[in-house]
């Protein structure tokens, strides 16, 4: 075990019961501290980002309000009565048995690990919504930095250390980790740990989930790790409006360099005269796009080896060769090949699409029959074929956590109604959020009292 990670999740554990026993107008203003802690770094925290990850200044400045609003947004939340679902059945004497009196609520699951993301070095990393949600439950957080952004991390920690002292919260309740894979094995495997949050590609988060299962006492992991995120085009949606789609697809396919969670990786579309023009469209859409500098060259490198294998793909058309990493890339099959062939169905993060054409709506079925667990799906209708649109949602809200109609999935609001996971592989545990008030919920347990009415 690593001693830095023994020490600080030693920490976590003693102040746990300190931290939980604040009042939740305590923990409230503290977060509330930390958002303004974070806006006082100024210009210094985007712009060390800005240099650690090639993201745009503008797209950071959005990003830290984002993730100042999180924290205000659970600040608001736990200020609110009855935000822990306290349930109360009285007792009841005269009953035969008589019936105890039973008082139900959430209180927090223990210390939290938490991994930052590469793509979101703010709003899903040291101080993004799963920091926040746990420090809202009444749990420590011992974040584990992205490599790929080490600076930034190492401000916000700062200013989430100093709202610790300037609210007089215990000593270890938040900490933050730097290393790669055998520190966050450490962390997850650390006895004090309780829960972990986690964003990410598949491939890590099956790893930590794994490792968690493995524990002598397992413990959940809330792993959002990505998806193809499928669009389907009904045909009058593309009748007298195809170049309207195409540039709106544009847009979020791209947007980001396209290394979005919920980038939009798939179209599904009726093989038509529209569907050439709204492909005509798209690619001189996406060829007055330059190539972006992606996140690090880890990205950058994995995107042009993908790209390349669905250029020599048997069963993919290449309807728009990428000119370098972060360029786009555009690829075209049949929904039969879709059907027949998996690997074709797998995300590529970056600005990468594959469009399936289809026979008949059928096939619009069967090709979101076949997908994998979604964050999102989104579909575009006529107002006249509304009820064809609709029949599709039994099936698109089995395989994802948002549906999205008449738009783009790129963009996730800040929502007590919003979901951000959905059924595995998009998520661990097809039954949360990380986005939103209920994200909350995560980092909580039940506990029921048992004839205590004061």
């Amino acid at each position: 075990m690593n001693p830095q990670i023994n020490l600080l999740c030693d920490a976590a554990w003693a102040a746990f019961p300190v931290f939980q026993s604040k009042t939740n107008a305590e923990r409230a203003a503290f977060l509330d501290e930390i958002a303004s802690q974070i806006e006082k770094l100024g210009d210094e925290l985007l712009e060390t980002a800005s240099a650690e990850t090639n993201l745009p200044l503008p797209r950071l400045t959005g990003e830290r309000a984002r993730t100042c609003g999180q924290f205000r947004m659970f600040a608001n939340l736990i200020r609110t009565e009855g935000w822990n679902a306290e349930t109360i059945d009285p007792a009841d004497p005269t009953r035969t048995p008589p019936k105890p009196h039973l008082r139900r609520y959430l209180v927090p699951v223990g210390p939290v690990a938490v991994f930052g993301a590469s793509n979101f070095p703010l709003a899903y990393s040291v101080p993004g919504g799963d920091t926040a949600s746990a420090l809202a439950a009444g749990c420590p957080v011992v974040v584990k930095a992205h490599p790929a952004h080490p600076k930034t991390s190492e401000l916000c920690c700062a200013a989430i250390t100093r709202a610790v002292e300037a609210c007089e919260m215990p000593s270890g309740t938040f900490a933050l980790v730097h290393g790669g894979f055998e520190e966050g094995q450490d962390l997850v495997q650390h006895p004090h740990i309780r829960a972990v949050g986690f964003t990410g590609s598949h491939s890590g988060g099956r790893a930590l989930f794994g490792l968690a299962s493995r524990r002598e006492r397992p413990i959940p992991v809330y792993a959002e790790m990505g998806s193809v995120n499928p669009v389907f085009l009904f045909p009058g949606a593309l009748e007298g409006r195809a170049a309207e789609l195409a540039k709106g697809y544009a847009a979020s396919l791209t947007l980001g360099v396209g290394q979005f969670c919920t980038n939009p990786g798939i179209v599904v579309a009726l093989d038509s005269t529209d569907l050439d023009q709204f492909l005509l469209s798209l690619v001189a859409e996406l060829d007055t796009v330059p190539a972006g500098n992606m996140l690090h060259k880890g990205i950058a490198d994995r995107y042009v080896q993908d790209t390349a294998e669905f250029a020599a793909h048997a069963h993919l058309e290449t309807l728009l060769a990428p000119s370098a990493a972060g360029s786009p890339a555009l690829f075209g099959t049949t929904a039969a090949n879709f059907l027949a062939n998996p690997d074709i169905r797998q995300e590529v993060f970056g600005p990468a699409a594959v469009i399936v054409k289809c026979e008949s709506l059928q096939d619009f079925e069967a090709v979101a029959d076949v997908l994998e667990g979604q964050l999102t799906a989104s579909i575009h209708f006529d107002k006249n074929e509304e009820a064809k649109a609709l029949s599709l949602l039994p099936t698109l809200t089995r395989i994802a956590g948002r549906i999205v109609a008449n738009g783009w999935p790129t963009g996730v609001e800040v929502s007590p109604a919003m979901t951000h996971g959905g059924p595995y592989p998009a998520s661990t545990d097809t039954r949360t959020t990380s986005v939103g008030t209920h994200a909350i919920d995560r980092f909580l347990r039940p506990v029921t009292l048992q004839g205590m009415e004061s």
